[in-house]
Parts: structure tokens; sequence; C-alpha cells
């Protein structure tokens, strides 16, 4: 009997193995010395996972009709001296598109606090703007809590978020690039389809005064952007005076997206993979996402 049971588990567990994953990521392409959009076509994409060619199935230009865009803006809730910023925080969400759905939050002990759900009207979002000036949060825990419960459940759309953090781990404030919880940030971020984009703004005075610390959390900013295929912005150690020149630059990559779906063998269960992408074309700014969620071949993100 119990050879019997064996000879029937053998199957499964070799379904399991070598089983057909499939993927998706948003990435950013525009021409380094153009502001029209570049064409590229699927055929000019290639993927690799862990290293291993990965089979492009899809290459779709993320405008007109395909522009589903789900952004929130996620404020350290102990941000202070935001005054002039706010003004441009609101300029800039209201110069969104008009299918765009946006939402402001706030990232306080720990959490993710909307302060409305997610609207195409921009002008009540931009209504619930302000400054909390409370506490410090650890904004890596706000982030993966965000990750884990986006407002929103339609699939097939970008999500896409715009953190003004000092990124600093109050639990850990020296540079560490292994930093747990950063790294959980980056996973849940990923399982969510989130790309990453981080403001620099030095949110809480006993800490950030410290350059060392400000340098530290720049690097973990960058470390979570790089990943998700998002950017970072900001102007050395101290805050940016305005942060126009970052959101035009947002905008524009706003405006250059393209959803890339692939295939590949998958090896394990559905799991957070490395990946690369090239691009063949002359004079192309190319970003990606650095890791990217495999799931099972025909079944949603687990």
């Amino acid at each position: 009997m119990a050879a019997g049971m064996l000879l029937l588990a053998a199957p499964l567990f070799a379904q399991g193995v070598n089983a057909t994953g499939q993927g998706r990521a948003v990435v950013t392409i525009f021409a380094k010395h153009s502001e029209l959009a570049p064409n590229i076509s699927q055929q000019d994409v290639s993927v690799k996972l862990n290293g291993k060619d990965s089979s492009v199935t899809g290459w779709t230009p993320l405008r007109g009709t395909n522009d589903g865009l789900e952004l929130v803006v996620l404020i350290d809730g102990g941000a202070r001296n935001l005054g002039r910023q706010l003004d441009e925080i609101r300029q800039f969400v209201q110069g969104l598109g008009p299918h765009t759905k946006a939402a402001v939050g706030y990232m306080q002990n720990g959490q993710t606090i909307l302060a409305g759900p997610l609207s195409a009207d921009h002008a009540q979002v931009v209504g619930e703007l302000h400054v909390l000036g409370g506490p410090g949060s650890n904004d890596y825990f706000s982030l993966s809590d965000l990750a884990q419960h986006w407002p929103s459940e339609i699939r097939g759309v970008r999500r896409e978020v715009v953190l003004v953090s000092d990124g600093i781990d109050p639990n850990n404030p020296r540079l560490d690039l292994d930093d747990a919880y950063v790294q959980a940030a980056i996973t849940d971020s990923v399982r969510a389809g989130l790309v990453v984009y981080a403001i620099y703004w030095q949110s809480r005075t006993s800490v950030s005064d410290s350059s060392t610390a400000g340098s530290s959390g720049q690097s973990l900013l960058a470390e979570v952007t790089q990943a998700t295929g998002g950017a970072s912005y900001g102007m050395g150690m101290g805050n940016p005076v305005s942060f126009q020149p970052f959101f035009e630059d947002l905008a524009r990559r706003l405006d250059n997206q393209y959803e890339l779906d692939f295939a590949a063998k998958l090896d394990r269960k559905p799991a957070v993979e490395g990946m690369k992408v090239k691009v063949t074309g002359l004079g192309l700014d190319v970003t990606s996402p650095q890791q990217v969620f495999v799931g099972r071949a025909g079944a949603a993100a687990e």
C-alpha cells in the first residue's frame, strides 16, 4: 500500500516542479534626447530570471485605452516643514490623467492611514492633503502595510507609490542593505506589483540630523525603488527647496511605461525572483524592476 501511495504522489510532485510560471512587470522607457515615445516592439525585449532566459509573451504601451493607473502619495506622518511642497504635491495630483485614480496616505505607527479612497476626483484627493507632524514612523512597516492592503482589487492596472520619507529605519539607523524590514517591504511591494518612487525628506530631527543616518536612509530608499522599477529623488543631505523637478521627471516616466508579460519554468512554488530586462535600441533610458513575482500560469497572484 505504501509503495502504491508513493507512485500516486510522484506525478503530483513532478507537476509542481517544472510547471509553467508567469509574471508581469512595468518597464519605463524613454528616448534620452527626444520627447517622443520610442517605438519599441516585443521583439526588441528580452528577459532573464535569476540569470535564465524567459519568454516575453506580451508588450503593451500603457497609454490610451491601456492607461490604467492607481497612484498613492504616501507621506511620513512625522514629516515637518512641508509648505510649498504640499502645494506642489497638489499640482502634481491635479495634473494626473482623468482616468488615473489617486489617494493620499500617511505613515503612522507602522501602518498606512489613507485620507480617502482611490478616486479620479483629484480635487477631492488633494483636499485631504495636510501635514500631521506627529512622531516618526517605521516607513518600511507602513509600505508593507500598503502593499498588503492595497485599496483596490482591480487586476491589470499599474500600482504606483510616491513615498515622501527620510528612508531611515529607526530600529536600525545604520546602513544595512540586508535590513530585514527593508527587505520585507521590498518583497511585499514586488508581490503586490507596486512601482515605488521616493522623495527624500528629513522627517525626524533626532535622527535625520546625522549625515550618516541621512546617507543610510537615502541608500535604503534607492534599494526599494530599484527593486520595484521606480526612481529616487533628492538634493544631497538637505531637504529640496522644490519637488517640481522631481514631479516633472515622474510625469514623464508615467507617460512612457509598458506592461511586460513573460512566461518561465517554475522550479518551485510562486516566489519573488531576480529579473533583468534588455531592450534593443539606441539612446534609450530603460528602468525595470530588479525583482518580480512569478506565479503559476493561469492563477491569481498568491
